[in-house]
């Protein structure tokens, strides 16, 4: 994998990596734009969240852990390094902070399940594991904060997820060229 930190997104959907199409690709039924994805994925996020924090005071019956917070926003770096480092090839970062984002876009060919995994390995490491913590011991908090958060932040990563498992057949490969991603076979 070799990172490169392209900065501030600028907006400009031609600015970002493309590739050249396979013959056989077809492009993920997703939103056409960055403004019309932030809004889905920061509605998403909120009602995740929303829940998971309800379920974490509940249980434990206490405040959010102020360090779990802190720790979970600190997280947006080291989750786009965890995508990236699902990458053999060049992948680039960007952040949208404007519209709540930061995001990798790298454009080497993945399989399914590849691709599903570099989706969710930064919300497994920073939100399942910490959250299956402090359900298993209430008394950890600070998991339980961590764990909501983080899995909230998430929600761009489980659209995409969810457009991989139901749009492209198995054995197809995936990769992303630009703003979009495509499948073949």
């Amino acid at each position: 994998m070799k990172l490169h930190y392209a900065g501030k997104y600028s907006g400009n959907l031609e600015s970002l990596p493309k590739r050249e199409h396979h013959e056989n690709s077809v492009q993920f039924k997703e939103p056409d734009d960055m403004k019309k994805f932030a809004v889905i994925i920061n509605i998403l996020g909120i009602i995740i969240t929303a829940v998971l924090v309800f379920t974490v005071t509940y249980i434990s019956r206490e405040n959010l852990s102020f360090t779990g917070i802190i720790i979970a926003l600190l997280s947006l770096i080291p989750h786009e390094f965890l995508h990236a480092l699902c990458f053999k090839k060049d992948v680039y970062m960007y952040n949208n902070l404007k519209h709540g984002m930061m995001f990798v876009v790298g454009t080497e060919d993945m399989s399914k399940s590849h691709f599903i995994f570099m989706s969710l390995c930064p919300n497994i490491v920073f939100g399942f594991i910490p959250f299956a913590i402090f359900l298993i011991f209430p008394n950890l908090i600070f998991f339980g904060t961590l764990g909501a958060l983080a899995i909230g932040m998430g929600a761009g990563d489980y659209l995409n997820v969810f457009y991989t498992l139901t749009q492209v057949p198995k054995g197809a490969k995936v990769y992303n060229s630009g703003f979009h991603s495509y499948w073949y076979k």
